[in-house]
């Protein structure tokens, strides 16, 4: 008698320890990191995407030009830490057109890559000089420009870092 009470003092004495178990996180597909979708651009080819980000999961076998980066985190803990998280991008001609799923992307995503961006030229204390004339033809204007202070403003904020 005793002897099957021990026995099922002894079984519930274990089961309670089983939340004692240690279990691993299981990590399965790309991880990216907010670093990498910030640097994408639309006209991105294939080659600069797969630099940045890492060969995609999944290739769609009828459409080459889908690619699925997809990331799942099996927690060992607890459900509430399990993360899943997908990026689809599509391409048109070799070319990234579109990114969308649970991703925040960039403000600069939709500025083309490789554009050419606008210098912002400021004058200051610059004298302009009309000069109008009247001839046989008909009347012609003159115009000088003199600078005598010019500031170029190509200065970028490189310390956008998130601690």
């Amino acid at each position: 008698m005793y002897f099957r009470v021990a026995i099922i003092i002894t079984a519930m004495v274990l089961s309670s320890c089983s939340s004692w178990v240690y279990r691993y996180d299981i990590p399965q597909g790309n991880y990216l990191d907010k670093k990498g979708i910030d640097q994408l651009q639309v006209g991105m080819n294939k080659e600069q995407v797969k630099f940045i980000l890492g060969s995609p999961v999944v290739v769609d076998s009828f459409n080459d030009d889908t690619w699925s980066y997809v990331y799942k985190l099996i927690s060992g803990r607890d459900k509430e830490f399990d993360i899943d998280k997908r990026l689809i991008l599509k391409f048109t001609n070799d070319k990234l057109v579109s990114a969308t799923g649970d991703y925040p992307l960039s403000d600069k995503f939709n500025i083309p890559f490789n554009a050419s961006v606008p210098l912002e030229v400021t004058l200051e204390n610059a004298n302009v000089d009309v000069n109008i004339s009247e001839s046989d033809a008909g009347v012609t204007e003159t115009t000088e420009v003199t600078e005598t202070e010019t500031e170029v403003d190509t200065s970028t904020d490189s310390d956008d870092t998130d601690n």
